[in-house]
């Protein structure tokens, strides 16, 4: 049985979030959602409801008051909001801190240096302070590292995009990265709070598959039918990808839509971001890795 009971859930409402809520309700947790004052959301009778100030320190440590655990699924419009988050947490004697840093490799060198993920390092930094604080009663944290969200990239066209029959085979395609769907996101997240002895103060790697590009748009043929003859296969360079991304940022004005999806699909597909989890933690979190048939079908219900 884990010491960690009662859940509070910043951010149920946008893409990951409900995946996650839906697992910590299935996996018995006690969950409280906080939404801003001006939500209209509506969550399961189960579902304790706690409107907040996401710019009050002391808003935030009221709601937080009695949770064992946060875990952080802020959009990415809001990960600025996190570092408050986090100061409250800790004030209000949360115990374990998961932080919305989902995605890529954050924690390996070359990817924490891409300037998309600021926001995530930086709370990540001050978690790691947090945590290492000399009179041993500092707030705990886990980092969850899932790769792309393989069902919702997909759905939105930027993996593959089974609409217009379309995929970018980056640099030929041939790098494999590790994914992972919004619902095994989600059980990750819980086998976290089910272990918190196991997963305390580190990163954690999960994926539900392995595959490169060239795997995938295969995948997506058969899902498609047709014998993939109406595909379209890209072959764009990341480095001018990024290459531009870093001529964008030295704009007076740099427009986000230029760069910050130019880094994020570097640390997916460049060499050297750390992309594949060569060792990972699926077990130890109750996370299986999908089939080739698996996959195929899970396309098909996006197709």
């Amino acid at each position: 049985m884990s010491s960690i009971t009662k859940v509070a859930l910043p951010g149920a409402t946008g893409n990951l979030g409900p995946a996650i809520l839906d697992q910590l309700l299935a996996a018995g947790f006690q969950v409280k959602v906080l939404t801003r004052q001006s939500s209209s959301h509506t969550f399961p009778d189960s579902v304790e409801v706690a409107p907040v100030d996401y710019d009050s320190l002391d808003s935030l440590a009221a709601a937080l008051e009695g949770q064992d655990a946060v875990v952080s699924t802020l959009a990415s419009l809001a990960l600025e909001k996190q570092l408050l988050l986090a100061e409250a947490a800790s004030q209000a004697g949360v115990r374990r801190f998961i932080p919305s840093g989902f995605g890529s490799n954050t924690v390996h060198a070359k990817t924490s240096k891409l300037p998309s993920y600021g926001h995530k390092i930086a709370v990540q930094e001050a978690l790691k302070r947090e945590a290492a604080r000399e009179d041993g009663s500092g707030m705990t944290y886990t980092i969850v590292i899932n790769g792309p969200f393989l069902d919702w990239a997909v759905r939105v066209g930027w993996l593959a995009n089974l609409q217009t029959r379309e995929i970018n085979l980056w640099d030929g395609g041939d790098r494999v990265f590790s994914a992972t769907t919004l619902a095994g996101v989600g059980r990750a997240v819980a086998g976290v709070l089910w272990h918190p002895a196991e997963t305390r103060n580190r990163a954690v790697f999960v994926q539900e598959a392995a595959l490169s590009g060239r795997d995938l748009a295969r995948y997506a043929k058969e899902a498609t039918g047709g014998g993939g003859a109406d595909w379209k296969e890209h072959r764009p360079s990341v480095d001018e990808l990024v290459d531009a991304g870093w001529a964008e940022l030295k704009k007076e004005r740099p427009n986000p839509d230029n760069w910050v999806m130019n880094f994020i699909t570097a640390a997916v597909f460049g060499e050297g971001y750390g992309a594949h989890f060569e060792e990972n933690d699926n077990a130890l979190l109750g996370v299986k890795e999908m089939g080739g048939d698996e996959i195929v079908a899970m396309l098909k219900k996006l197709a």
